[in-house]
């Protein structure tokens, strides 16, 4: 089978390049979601447990009680003491399912088209801008061992998300953005410590990291952090999203 696409003349970015581009990619995104709003469509792909935030941290807990890797086993029940806020119930939209920012093409500082389709499906909003803002809103790589939480770029996102989605979200829906962000920074950090002791990673790189393990754990690292540093600034971001 083949498929054909229509190419379309714009670049991926790996890191927010400025605010005007998390403007524009927030609105870029709140046109889509009000797009599909109305759209009747059962998926035949769903990507099961994807944001099942307890069985990744039971998962999490279940390697760390049979390992014997120290340091890894530290961190492993640091994420696991880091308290998650509630999330509440909450509608499962239309979504792109992977909004990094990759996954978004800019020409100049204009958003221009959504790529890499194949996770679409229903999800809260919660996961579906809180994963996407936990990509834009670290400046750092993410297997730098280190993040940051950038309220400006989030304040610029939502913003622009705000405008051109209208009146799309419930009342619910916008605070449970930043509690979703942080929900899902624990959760990725649980997910890539357990890679540590299944010794897993498809985009090992070889050149930095001696191991699997260790690319791993510098990456549980770095979402164990931002987690940190979003929990710290968490009042000021939803000073953002709440009129």
């Amino acid at each position: 089978s083949w498929r054909a696409l229509t190419w379309v003349d714009g670049a991926s970015t790996h890191a927010v390049p400025s605010l005007a581009h998390a403007e524009a990619g927030g609105a870029l995104v709140g046109r889509f979601h009000r797009a599909v709003d109305d759209l009747v469509h059962e998926y035949r792909f769903v990507r099961a447990g994807v944001h099942d935030t307890r069985a990744h941290l039971a998962r999490l807990e279940a390697g760390a009680k049979a390992a014997d890797d120290g340091e890894a086993k530290a961190l492993a029940f640091e994420i696991l003491s880091t308290r998650i806020p509630p999330l509440p119930e909450l509608p499962r939209r239309h979504a792109h399912g992977d909004l990094k920012i990759s996954n978004i093409l800019f020409r100049n500082e204009q958003a221009i088209a959504l790529v890499d389709l194949d996770t679409l499906g229903r999800q809260t909003i919660a996961f579906e801008l809180g994963d996407a803002m936990r990509s834009w809103c670290n400046p750092h790589p993410e297997d730098a061992g280190r993040a940051r939480f950038a309220l400006d770029v989030f304040a610029a996102a939502m913003r622009g998300y705000r405008d051109a989605a209208g009146h799309l979200l419930t009342k619910a829906e916008w605070p449970a953005i930043v509690l979703g962000l942080e929900t899902v920074c624990v959760e990725l950090a649980a997910r890539f410590c357990a890679d540590v002791f299944e010794d897993r990673y498809f985009g090992w790189d070889p050149a930095r990291f001696p191991s699997r393990k260790a690319h791993n754990l510098v990456r549980a690292q770095g979402q164990l952090a931002l987690a940190r540093d979003v929990a710290a600034h968490r009042d000021e971001a939803l000073a953002v999203v709440i009129p």
